[in-house]
């Protein structure tokens, strides 16, 4: 494919870079939580994580189809925080850098549903990548998924229906931050949605017994920021960047 540079083998089967998502549809709600509990969790990476308020950060929970991509079709459900630039005096930071468009995602958790985009997570981008089993509905009106890994449940996100965003031309790029194996890697991502809807609020979360919603329970997850739904996102993530290594 023209534009491309180089190209990864992930079980036996050649991935070329920047890797394509030509369609998938999305939702997400933007939460607050205990900044405290989300700096120990980001703690390995060295990343310090946003605050919209004192004491409190900004995190996403997402679940994502992805339809038509260059690693096939799968579900993914995503936790992730929203982090200050690796580099100090990059770009805008806190708040101000939120209401730029200019922050940064750390990905901390993200279970799948496919052995191969498991593998190439991990192996081209460092994405915590972990096998699970979704029920999902993304194309109803109120948007709901559910997520459970070794036969327990992990989380239950239902949203409210939102109101229609007028479409972008534009397409929107940030950094994706992941740590896996003491590993920090940066990846630029560039995204475009379509057909958007948001709302203030709007979301109901459900824990389960396994250990990541233990995880979740224990950031004090509080107000909804925002949810969003988007029917049409199309994606694209370059090679990731190795910043540094806390590994013995």
């Amino acid at each position: 494919m023209a534009g491309r540079s180089t190209a990864h083998t992930v079980l036996g089967r050649e991935v070329g870079s920047p890797v394509e998502i030509r369609h998938a549809t999305a939702f997400t709600a933007m939460v607050s939580v205990d900044a405290a509990a989300a700096a120990r969790l980001i703690g390995p990476s060295g990343l310090e994580p946003v605050t919209w308020r004192p004491g409190r950060a900004a995190c996403a929970l997402v679940f994502v189809d992805y339809v038509d991509g260059d690693l096939g079709p799968y579900n993914e459900f995503g936790v992730c925080f929203l982090v200050n630039h690796h580099r100090p005096g990059a770009g805008a930071g806190g708040m101000r850098a939120l209401l730029r468009g200019e922050v940064c995602a750390y990905i901390h958790r993200l279970p799948v549903d496919g052995d191969f985009t498991l593998a190439a997570g991990r192996e081209i981008w460092g994405f915590p990548k972990t096998l699970a089993e979704f029920d999902c509905r993304h194309r109803s009106v109120r948007p709901y998924g559910a997520v459970r890994a070794d036969g327990r449940d992990i989380v239950d996100l239902r949203l409210g229906r939102g109101l229609s965003v007028p479409d972008s031309s534009s397409s929107t790029t940030l950094t994706a931050y992941s740590c896996l194996d003491g590993t920090l890697r940066a990846t630029p991502w560039t995204m475009r949605a379509e057909s958007v809807r948001t709302r203030p609020g709007g979301a109901r979360i459900t824990l389960g017994d396994h250990e990541f919603a233990d995880e979740l329970r224990r950031l004090d997850i509080g107000v909804t920021l925002m949810s969003s739904s988007i029917s049409h996102l199309s994606m694209t993530f370059g090679d990731a960047e190795v910043i540094g290594s806390s590994a013995h």
